[in-house]
């Protein structure tokens, strides 16, 4: 669990910072350039498509072996130090699991709206319009609100993940606990803002 889930969290840095290439219409020439070495790209959508698969399965598992361990309720709950964000791991995971199908419909595929697919327009160099296309499909406000509400399972699936992850490997103590669980939340809510400021600023016809 902890390294698929540390291996994709340094996948959805690297993603959003590539994302944000959009900002200086850069996104075309970023999504040409990551196609123009079709055997690395593989490795890479190969590599990540294991870590996810695995991530998923491993959840499950430990949710289920988790509801083993307690056949029945307690009659008083007391939580120490459970949040909700560690609470719903599995639901924000099923959430997330199931937006990234759709986004990979959506833009990987392309099939979700084949008028406006990058493949079939290309830019003034020849190139796939993936500008073009990310900017039509933000512009409906449904597609934009199911990108705000799978980014805000992303922030609480990080937000108890990533320190998580670090105790999971034993790197934290009881001085160090607290400024890895102020880190995680932190970098969860940067990468939050991150995805989710694109659908926004297109939305609202800032950037067109």
């Amino acid at each position: 669990m902890t390294i698929t889930g540390q291996l994709m969290v340094l996948f959805v840095i690297v993603h959003v910072l590539g994302n944000s290439t959009i900002y200086v219409s850069w996104l075309n020439a970023y999504a040409a350039g990551l196609h123009a070495f079709p055997p690395f790209l593989w490795a890479i959508r190969l590599t990540m498509i294991s870590a996810v698969l695995l991530h998923v399965y491993l959840g499950i598992v430990v949710t289920l072996e988790n509801r083993a361990a307690k056949p029945q309720t307690y009659a008083i709950t007391n939580r120490l130090s459970a949040t909700f964000a560690g609470r719903s791991m599995i639901w924000t995971g099923a959430l997330i699991f199931s937006f990234l199908i759709y986004h990979l419909l959506q833009f990987t595929f392309q099939v979700t709206d084949p008028a406006i697919a990058a493949v079939r327009n290309l830019d003034a160099f020849g190139r796939p319009d993936v500008l073009s296309m990310v900017v039509q499909s933000f512009q409906h406000m449904n597609i934009a609100l199911v990108y705000v509400v799978s980014m805000a399972a992303l922030l609480l699936h990080l937000t108890h993940g990533i320190q998580s992850s670090f105790q999971t490997w034993g790197l934290n103590n009881d001085k160090s606990l607290p400024i890895v669980v102020k880190a995680g939340t932190i970098t969860a809510a940067l990468l939050f803002l991150g995805y989710v400021a694109i659908p926004v600023v297109i939305l609202f016809r800032i950037l067109r």
